[in-house]
């Protein structure tokens, strides 16, 4: 008997434990299937709503990045008309900032790369997305999956369309440091990203 509830209790206290030093973005208000976050830049707010429940590995991932501040001072490093507006993955100096590892791709999790939604982007290899992520600025079906690995979706703008608009039309040339095409001219700021607190 002493020894079943000593097993008990070291067990217990082992689940404790390993709760305890989980930081997956799981814990993030752990149970809300549809968790916002305010995106503040320099040329306006917008809000998405994730979608946990279809792409909870992604949501996850996303939501640690974003509570430990990891996205502010980022730029929007990519944006081509009518397609995506690119960004999470540099600072203002064009620095690659680190990143946890790439990700499980929830690419056929059912949702679309539809217009205003926000999707990870990544190599060619499916499996390579981390941080970065983009707006969809049409309906990107190529970015779908099909008989291939797509882009995976994890939610939506739900305020601040027109602030994604706007970020979608400005000019960008080729970098002329780094080489890269379709960087705006000026700068697109991500300031701050804050996790919104729970609606009831």
């Amino acid at each position: 008997m002493f020894r079943s509830a000593l097993f008990m209790v070291f067990t217990l206290l082992s689940t404790f434990c390993l709760a305890a030093v989980k930081d997956d973005g799981s814990q993030i208000q752990a149970g809300n299937y549809y968790p916002r976050v305010k995106f503040e830049t320099s040329m306006g707010d917008i809000i998405v709503e994730l979608n946990r429940k279809k792409a909870p590995i992604t949501v996850n991932n996303f939501l640690r990045y974003v509570q430990k501040r990891s996205y502010e001072g980022t730029i929007f490093h990519r944006v081509v008309i009518d397609f995506v507006v690119q960004g999470g993955g540099y600072d203002e100096n064009f620095a690659e900032l680190f990143s946890y590892g790439n990700i499980f791709n929830e690419s056929g999790n059912g949702l679309k790369n539809e217009k205003y939604t926000i999707a990870m982007a990544r190599q060619d290899d499916p499996h390579t997305a981390n941080r970065q992520f983009f707006f969809n600025m049409e309906d990107n079906v190529t970015l779908d999956p099909g008989r291939y690995w797509g882009y995976a979706v994890f939610g939506s703008v739900v305020e601040g369309y027109e602030v994604v608009d706007a970020m979608s039309l400005v000019p960008t040339h080729v970098d002329p440091t780094w080489g890269w095409s379709d960087v705006p001219v000026e700068k697109v700021i991500l300031q701050r990203a804050t996790i919104l607190p729970m609606e009831f």
